[in-house]
């Protein structure tokens, strides 16, 4: 097994000689006046010094340290300074709601905490102080009030590496947060590293980084993926790891075009945001021969435009989906076949594929009796898998209460087929009666292409809302009604401002807060008896 403990992992690195290039569309945070280029020694030095802010700041093995700043790759970067030195980071999204952080800070009860003046001044804006809920606040960009600034820290020799038991906490993150109040999951070096992301460093034919790709990553950095991706891409040593902190296109654009990558991983809402780009003459998507999504299902016209972008003959799409809690639990390969648009019906991408060979077990069953139903019948999908996290922090008996004989509920509600590949409907919080919320929104996708962002909002009574963005902010309702002809019937679609759906930090539409923007306290359809 490599030795991927992310404390030392740089150091590895650097001593294996590993010669990848990481290209950064702006500079960290932690460092605004360094380069955005940088070799593994100089990565390696970066995680180094923080380690030694963090231990100048008073932070001591086993402690939590929180961290809360604007998306970069720097989360991950002060994740491994932490676990350098025995501490167990937590990393928070700066764009969950301040009432949000307060109470997840609350939650961790960290002694200390890394952020930004600017973070702190709009929680503090908001009527939120998030560092009444530490001891010690660190701020990375100048003085904030009760906080220490980073010049005060700069300079400390940091202690050597601390190793810690496998089974012991490695790390804390935030489940998404669509259905309501996010999670945070703690993960162990046993879940997280030596399970999810040394299976991954093993190098597999077409799937993985070589030696000569050029590996774009899009991604929310304050989630699981982040580091496991990080650990495992670096682990192979591919020419150039090239990471974007931004799904915008006109700041991705020309990071993508001084780069032209050959393996992009990034969330779905990344791809569509992207969309445009793939459609252009000159685009920087020509030589991509795989595109990985993780977090969520995509669209099949997005699939599609990217496949159909690049020059590759055979290129490849591998939809995964997985939990914050489990990690990857299934994985599809797609190709320009397969989400090829024949007749009036899509090919859904809601197929998720078959379970993680030799790491996952998936039952479906009654999500009243949770006894198994047959093939090619709905119901709650459990997965068993020894990639689960340790548990939540702050509600010790959650995971207990999701967990029976060893099988996890993961709340999506699904069909296993007859040869055993998995159709994913809803999160049974979301879910309409007699169908599925993903699969309308698919539809809705493939025959409007004018439709930015489709999404179904379930209730007991009446009929499904659904909730349109638009390009130039029109619905044709002539089209509206030929395109939905043949679909259970649905309310009269609402028409939302680009930019005005409420999002995670993944680019996930939190669809409980649109539910109570839009629907005036409706009761769902689905219980949410297992978010």
């Amino acid at each position: 097994m490599p030795p991927l403990d992310p404390g030392p992992f740089f150091d590895v690195l650097a001593e294996r000689g590993t010669p990848t290039l990481v290209r950064l569309g702006r500079a960290l945070d932690i460092a605004p006046n360094g380069p955005t280029t940088y070799g593994i020694e100089g990565l390696a030095e970066l995680v180094a010094r923080a380690a030694g802010w963090l231990d100048a700041l008073g932070v001591e093995r086993g402690d939590r340290v929180a961290v809360v700043k604007p998306n970069h790759w720097d989360h991950v970067l002060l994740a491994c300074a932490a676990a350098r030195i025995g501490a167990v980071p937590a990393l928070l999204s700066d764009r969950l709601p301040a009432e949000t952080l307060q109470l997840l800070l609350k939650r961790l009860d960290a002694p200390a905490l890394v952020t930004t003046a600017d973070t702190l001044a709009s929680a503090d804006a908001a009527g939120t102080d998030l560092s009444a809920f530490t001891r010690r606040t660190l701020t990375l960009d100048g003085p904030a009030r009760g906080a220490v600034p980073l010049e005060d820290v700069r300079g400390h020799r940091p202690p050597p590496p601390r190793r810690r038991p496998d089974g012991a906490p490695l790390a804390v993150m935030h489940t998404s947060g669509t259905t309501g109040l996010p999670k945070l999951v703690a993960h162990t070096s046993e879940t997280l590293i030596h399970r999810i992301a040394a299976a991954e460093a093993r190098r597999l034919p077409l799937v993985s980084p070589r030696g000569d790709d050029t590996v774009v990553q899009a991604t929310s950095y304050a989630h699981g993926r982040a580091l496991t991706w990080t650990v495992s891409v670096l682990w192979l040593a591919p020419r150039e790891a090239v990471i974007l902190d931004s799904y915008d296109p006109r700041r991705a654009e020309p990071v993508l075009r001084a780069h032209p990558p050959t393996v992009v991983e990034a969330a779905p809402a990344a791809f569509v945001r992207w969309q445009s780009l793939a459609a252009s003459p000159d685009h920087p998507f020509r030589d991509v021969r795989l595109y990985v999504n993780t977090f969520d299902a995509v669209h099949p016209p997005t699939v599609r435009a990217f496949l159909g972008a690049t020059r590759r003959r055979l290129p490849l799409w591998v939809q995964v989906w997985g939990q914050s809690e489990t990690g990857p639990l299934t994985f599809r390969c797609l190709t320009r076949r397969s989400v090829r648009a024949v007749g009036r019906r899509h090919p859904t991408t809601r197929d998720l594929g078959r379970p993680v060979p030799g790491k996952t077990r998936l039952r479906v069953v009654d999500p009243q009796t949770l006894r198994p139903v047959g093939r090619g019948r709905p119901g709650l999908v459990l997965a068993r898998t020894r990639t689960l996290c340790a548990g939540y922090i702050g509600e010790t008996e959650r995971l207990r209460a999701k967990v029976t004989d060893g099988w996890f509920a993961t709340g999506d509600l699904g069909i296993r087929t007859r040869s055993g590949r998995l159709l994913l409907l809803d999160r049974e919080v979301d879910t309409v009666r007699d169908g599925s919320c993903v699969e309308i929104e698919d539809v809705i996708h493939d025959r409007l292409p004018e439709v930015v962002e489709a999404v179904v909002l379930g209730r007991a009574s009446g009929r499904p809302l659904p909730v349109l963005v638009t390009r130039d902010g029109t619905l044709d309702r002539a089209a509206w009604r030929r395109a939905m002809a043949d679909l259970p019937p649905l309310a009269e679609p609402v028409l939302v401002p680009d930019g005005r759906l409420p999002l995670t930090a993944t680019g996930k539409v939190r669809r409980q807060e649109l539910r109570d923007r839009l629907l005036d306290g409706a009761e769902p359809y689905g219980t949410g008896h297992w978010t």
